[in-house]
């Protein structure tokens, strides 16, 4: 039988920072931002992968009825963050490996500016850059910066939660879409009523939860949030286009009047191997 743990754990070995499952394909990898076949393993069934992925789910209680299906576990030293969706009418699945470590500013190389962010009581910081260009360990460098600094109650909405963070001088509430929420809008519309001093938004996706997450920054509060866009200076643009002609002035008011920062980043291979 296919076992997707011992699969994950020979990833781990090989720095794999991700694994794609699919039927008639062996095991691939991507390690350093190539992909490649893992050695050793047979092109996979789809009974095998079929049967794999039922174990997988039923082991962490996640209820896979929609097409595509967003859950995350911890294995070991790691977390997995995993999607499972169907091609051709066979499933598959991409899984994201991220170290359970949160790092800090020094070992990720961050800049003090950053910290200057963190520092900030109220305003709206955004982190942006490609799929797979760390902006999720940025941002937990940085909410783990201010829970070790302050005496806040911080809360984040994600989907899936990727890190597990542990209250230090801070409070931190975790609540992932699709268990703990139904979307992005509806928790930020109720965090504002649970008395936080700082809300970390997964995505800024949709119309509502930008204009959701642009109130509470308005409102008092210091709000990270990410978006997908190729440069810092095309973030804000990106933001004010999501609404209606007739609401982009009061907007573009609203974003100059708490955008503190925007933060983008891009991974590169390091000379010696690494990103």
């Amino acid at each position: 039988m296919l076992n997707i743990y011992e699969i994950i754990n020979r990833a781990k070995s090989q720095r794999a920072t991700d694994i794609h499952l699919s039927v008639d394909n062996p095991p691939v990898i991507r390690v350093d931002g190539f992909l490649s076949k893992m050695q050793g393993y047979q092109p996979i069934t789809k009974v095998e992968l079929k049967e794999a992925l039922e174990q997988l789910l039923a082991e962490n209680g996640v209820n896979a009825e929609a097409m595509e299906t967003d859950f995350s576990f911890g294995f070991q030293d790691v977390r997995i963050r995993a999607n499972l969706y169907y091609e051709r009418g066979n499933p598959a699945i991409a899984l994201r490996i991220i170290t359970k470590k949160i790092r800090t500013f020094e070992e990720l190389g961050l800049p003090q500016i950053l910290r200057d962010f963190c520092d900030r009581d109220t305003g709206l910081v955004i982190v942006t850059g490609p799929t797979g260009s760390g902006k999720s360990t940025t941002l937990a460098a940085m909410i783990d910066y201010i829970n070790s600094k302050y005496a806040y109650h911080i809360i984040t909405i994600e989907d899936p939660i990727e890190y597990v963070f542990e209250n230090k001088n801070s409070l931190i509430h975790q609540r992932e879409v699709g268990r703990d929420t139904e979307e992005f809008a509806d928790a930020l519309k109720y965090a504002l009523r649970q008395d936080p001093d700082i809300i970390l938004v997964g995505e800024m996706r949709d119309l509502e939860t930008i204009s959701m997450a642009l109130t509470a920054a308005e409102t008092g509060h210091l709000v990270f949030g990410t978006l997908h866009t190729n440069s810092a200076a095309t973030a804000p643009e990106r933001i004010v286009d999501v609404f209606p002609a007739h609401q982009q002035k009061q907007i573009s008011l609203q974003l100059a009047n708490t955008l503190v920062g925007v933060v983008y980043q891009r991974l590169v291979p390091k000379k010696n191997g690494g990103l």
